[in-house]
């Protein structure tokens, strides 16, 4: 098995340095941007932090020409994920007279999915954006039934749940099966996603092993025997949050935490009398 993931490791590498030399040598604009969201789609922008920072900030440079809401929808939302400040206005060119929408960009199934996603990264006082959710909203609805793969299963998941508000290895593991459907499928960048997802599970693997084994005997140790077995829920809470690599320790500590605060939860509730809970909110209190 280690054998076998050093290879993996060492073919994830030699891919990471061709995406990298793509990255670094595409010049037009809509690609750069396209390039930046499926790598997050996929969960592997953690590998290109340098790079994607680079794009971000010349796009940030450039002015919001495009007449595709797709793409004017997905630089707002990068640029705003990353930290940016963009005004609404730059959805006004797709605006009528009266201020409203205009009806034919219901024609652009993706640029109203795009719209819909990026209108969730608004913030207070920004009632444009709680507009184009609505109005995106209302027509992805009217038109899911008559759209192809993967755009129909995209548009169903943003309905339940926004991309902005999405768990991001559930929205990889959905995507990894989509992207080769994209139009802008790139083998090369699906490859290095499907390895990193693997060595990623080799490493869940062992963190479970080990944080069982923790749990094993913390419940042994310490008689613990009526708390309830959370100890999976804990690292998945903890996986959500940090899922890279190199977030090991830290995915660690909050999945003990949380089962810790488990112990408690279940010793108030279901085993010490009151008397005792008092006595024990006294010990935490000090």
């Amino acid at each position: 098995m280690q054998r076998l993931e050093v290879s993996l490791r060492i073919k994830a590498k030699k891919l990471k340095e061709d995406i990298c030399m793509l990255l670094n040598t595409c010049e037009d604009g809509l690609e750069r941007i396209t390039l930046v969201d499926s790598l997050q789609h996929l969960g592997i922008d953690h590998l290109f932090a340098e790079q994607i920072r680079t794009t971000i900030w010349d796009i940030h440079g450039t002015e919001f020409s495009s007449s595709s809401l797709h793409y004017v929808a997905l630089q707002f939302r990068l640029l705003r994920e990353h930290g940016i400040w963009v005004s609404t206005y730059v959805f006004n060119n797709f605006r009528g007279k009266d201020g409203c929408f205009r009806k034919d960009i219901t024609n652009e199934p993706k640029g109203l999915l795009s719209l819909y996603n990026a209108a969730y990264l608004f913030v207070h006082n920004e009632p444009e954006l709680e507009e184009a959710i609505s109005f995106a909203r209302h027509h992805l609805e009217v038109i899911r039934g008559s759209l192809n793969s993967p755009l129909a299963e995209q548009v169903k998941r943003a309905l339940q749940v926004p991309l902005p508000r999405t768990s991001r290895r559930v929205e990889t593991l959905h995507y990894l099966s989509e992207y080769r459907k994209e139009k802008d499928y790139k083998p090369l960048i699906l490859e290095l996603a499907q390895l990193d997802f693997t060595l990623l599970w080799h490493v869940q693997l062992m963190e479970l092993k080990d944080i069982s084994e923790w749990w094993n005997n913390l419940k042994s140790i310490c008689g613990l025997t009526y708390v309830r077995d959370r100890i999976v829920e804990a690292y998945l809470w903890s996986h959500t949050v940090f899922y890279e690599q190199s977030c090991a320790r830290a995915r660690m500590i909050k999945a003990k935490l949380i089962t810790l605060i488990t112990i408690l939860d279940d010793t108030y509730d279901v085993h010490a009398t009151i008397e005792e809970c008092r006595l024990l909110n006294a010990a935490i209190q000090r």
